[in-house]
């Protein structure tokens, strides 16, 4: 296994370029190994290299994690390919965009669509995985750099990248919401709004950390805590009836699985 890369270009440093900048930081890697494109990024670690263009960058990239919108690859690619060196690994964390539109943008690069989420920036992100370019010790390499962003977890279709987007990437957004809907129902039941929202999330936490450490299934681990005839039978009667919450779920995800693959069709103009 080769040593983390000297340099990581980080073309387009937003919110989830951001989060894995910060992740690999926190994990010990040396800030100054880093070097952000973007004309708006604002408060980088300290040590890492910013410019808000490429005109005064005079040197080539063996890896280049790319985290523009979408919609840009078009017009932004003829900048960034001069910055990749040959045979440079391109990382794309851009929802909905193939290898095959990458590919044909930066001929010589190997391509690897990457979906992480925000919880990159902690260490605790699922990254899910898709090339065909890279044999099994490029994969390994390749984990042991996004190590400290979470636990990788490599596809065997591409096809299957959408629906990653949709659970993987979009997903926390959607556990958010859920928190909020506990808190707000704790507060519509009497509890002081501060108290329902500080059991909410302390709840969600707890079951997310026992699911993650269990041997046992969440259906299982649901099974535990329900007692027949109990509260909490009561509550998952409400949850299951006619298949409402697993209906309302896939719906949400068909929906975000939807948006991904429009985002793989030539520009609109619109935002993701």
């Amino acid at each position: 296994m080769t040593a983390f890369p000297s340099q990581i270009l980080i073309f387009g440093c937003g919110n989830m370029g951001g989060a894995m900048l910060r992740g690999w930081i926190e994990g010990g890697v040396d800030p100054t190994r880093f070097v952000v494109v973007d004309p708006v990024a604002q408060g980088l670690p300290q040590g890492v290299t910013l410019h808000r263009g490429v005109s005064d960058i005079d040197q080539k990239f063996g890896m280049v994690l790319l985290g523009i919108k979408p919609q840009m690859i078009s017009s932004l690619a003829p900048e960034i390919a001069p910055l990749l060196e040959p045979a440079a690994l391109l990382i794309s964390i851009l929802a909905g965009t193939e290898a095959a539109t990458l590919s044909s943008h930066f001929p010589t690069a190997r391509v690897v669509r990457l979906m992480p989420n925000l919880a990159a920036a902690i260490g605790k992100s699922p990254l899910g995985l898709w090339s065909s370019a890279l044999d099994e010790t490029a994969q390994a390499d390749l984990e042991a750099t996004l190590a400290p962003l979470g636990t990788a977890v490599w596809l065997g279709s591409e096809d299957h990248m959408n629906a990653v987007t949709a659970l993987a990437g979009s997903g926390p957004a959607f556990v958010y919401r859920f928190i909020d809907a506990l808190s707000e129902a704790g507060a519509n039941l009497g509890m002081p709004p501060a108290i329902a929202a500080k059991l909410a999330l302390a709840m969600v936490e707890g079951a997310a950390l026992l699911a993650a450490q269990s041997k046992e299934n969440p259906k299982k681990l649901a099974a535990r805590v329900t007692s027949p005839g109990g509260t909490t039978a009561a509550g998952l009667a409400v949850l299951d009836e006619a298949g409402m919450l697993a209906g309302l779920v896939e719906a949400t995800l068909r929906a975000a699985t939807a948006r991904a693959v429009e985002l793989a069709q030539p520009a609109t103009g619109d935002k993701a």
